[in-house]
């Protein structure tokens, strides 16, 4: 009788623990610059993340399981950054990581990511982290090749043709500079000038002479942050008429805010949710921009930009993964990959073993500033 009861015990106790562990939240690490250089995105970023959290809990959570976005501090820098990943994967046992929200850091991070067998969904614009595919990195940002061909497109069919090139010395610029030279002939554009600036010049007067005497039919300006802002001054200053785009890092109000007046008629590919109530109502993201925007603003976390919507992307990719196939890292990883039709916030993803992005050059628009907003480019 007595062992009877005894295994009763246990088995309660077994099922007791069982069921607690059930309860339990999902934790997923958010990798986030909330000091440093790029507060400006990593606090963005890390509200919108939380968001998303926020919707999936108040709708029932992941089969009946809450979850819990563990936040860590890069503090803009690559080699903290690493220190962060760390603390979350040890420390914390996230089951994923969304982040981080620059290219350095997705790349410091690398090693520690893939020695450990984790997923992590990075919010950067660089190629770099998915090219060639890692198995446990993937990006919801489109990548630097697919705003080239997007910005190509739109140059070919206005016939700008010859082109100067104005770059930062910096890897994002780099890469840039890399991928706008090997498109170039594709698309039978020529960069016939090239000058390069380091990102926290706050001139680029002669930079911008330089390339002007080549007589370009436009320039193209790439980096991210206050630098492009300061050429689109110093273009106006110039006073040159001749076309200005910059790269898909741009559209945001901080943007708009230091160009000033500078900024009216510069053109840059973007995501769609910069051009939301611009899109025809069979265009499938449409319901999904303007429901975001709404949750954006009724949240008050800002002001919108093409940068916004990349960390909801990031949550919902890692979430639909978790709801078919769990918290194992591995099967995680397999169902992150297989992802099919998702329809976000940056795009349609359609995810595979050799494509960690899965967004198509149908993902981005050509945007431009008209009366300090942003409108379809013409």
């Amino acid at each position: 009788m007595k062992l009877r009861v005894s295994l009763f015990v246990l088995c309660l106790l077994a099922c007791c623990t069982l069921l607690a562990a059930a309860q339990e939240p999902i934790k997923i690490g958010g990798l986030f610059d909330l000091s440093g250089k790029a507060q400006n995105i990593g606090e963005t970023t890390k509200n919108v993340a939380q968001m998303a959290v926020d919707r999936i809990n108040k709708n029932g959570g992941i089969k009946g399981r809450k979850l819990e976005l563990v936040v860590a501090d890069t503090q803009s820098e690559p080699s903290n950054a690493v220190v962060a990943l760390k603390r979350l994967i040890e420390k914390d046992n996230v089951v994923a990581v969304i982040g981080p929200t620059t290219t350095g850091a997705a790349m410091a991070c690398l090693r520690t990511v893939e020695d450990a067998g984790i997923p992590m969904v990075a919010c950067v614009g660089g190629d770099a982290p998915v090219t060639p595919a890692h198995t446990w990195v993937f990006k919801t940002p489109q990548r630097t090749t697919t705003a080239v061909e997007c910005l190509y497109a739109y140059l070919r069919a206005h016939k700008l043709t010859n082109i100067a090139l104005l770059g930062a010395s910096d890897k994002f610029g780099q890469e840039g500079e890399a991928v706008l030279k090997a498109q170039g002939a594709s698309f039978g554009i020529k960069i016939i000038a090239q000058e390069s600036f380091n990102p926290t010049d706050v001139d680029m007067n002669v930079q911008v002479a330089k390339v002007a005497a080549a007589k370009p039919q436009a320039i193209v300006v790439w980096t991210i942050g206050p630098a492009g802002a300061i050429i689109a001054k110093n273009v106006q200053q110039s006073g040159l008429k001749i076309p200005l785009f910059q790269c898909h890092g741009q559209p945001d109000a901080n943007y708009l805010a230091l160009a000033g007046k500078a900024a009216e008629g510069t053109m840059m590919p973007a995501t769609k949710l910069m051009v939301a109530n611009y899109l025809a109502k069979s265009d499938k993201q449409r319901t999904v921009e303007l429901d975001f925007i709404k949750e954006f603003q009724q949240h008050k976390i800002g002001d919108i930009g093409t940068h916004s919507g990349y960390a909801w992307d990031a949550i919902q990719l890692v979430c639909r993964a978790l709801a078919k196939a769990g918290t194992d890292h591995k099967a995680l990883q397999s169902a992150l990959e297989q992802t099919k039709n998702y329809i976000g916030v940056s795009g349609i993803y359609n995810m595979s073993a050799t494509d960690h992005c899965g967004l198509a050059v149908n993902s981005m628009v050509m945007v431009s500033v008209k009366n300090g907003m942003w409108a379809p480019a013409k």
